[in-house]
């Protein structure tokens, strides 16, 4: 929990690297400033956390829109694949695609516990 409270307050703009403005006061949502030779003498951090090996650098910015709209649209896919996953677990035959896999697992929990008032990660167990 400790790197990430670490990781979290320079990307929050702690360190206030040059030209980074924090997404809540008119800077870009998603950017995260490099971290690559920061953290004190001799830089302690070797690569950047995002793209570490520097794959995205040489793209132009019709790619970098066009590779955006693909991650947007791949985690809207996965959202309805999650939702209907645990639809076809609640309520047996409401996805009928589902519903035609022989052997496939229904969930016999409460999908819904986690934000319930009484969760805990013990009464899991």
């Amino acid at each position: 929990f400790v790197l990430v409270g670490m990781l979290e307050s320079y990307g929050e703009g702690a360190s206030q690297p040059d030209g980074y403005v924090h997404y809540m006061r008119g800077g870009k949502p998603g950017f995260y400033p490099e971290i690559k030779g920061k953290g004190g003498p001799g830089g302690h951090f070797l690569l950047n956390l995002w793209d570490p090996f520097g794959f995205t650098t040489k793209r132009t910015a019709e790619q970098k829109e066009r590779g955006l709209k693909c991650e947007i649209l791949n985690g809207r896919a996965a959202m309805l694949g999650i939702m209907g996953m645990l639809s076809a677990s609640t309520v047996p035959g409401s996805v009928p695609f589902l519903s035609g896999i022989e052997g496939f697992p229904q969930y016999a929990g409460n999908v819904m516990v986690p934000f319930s008032n009484d969760f805990t990660l013990t009464s899991m167990a």
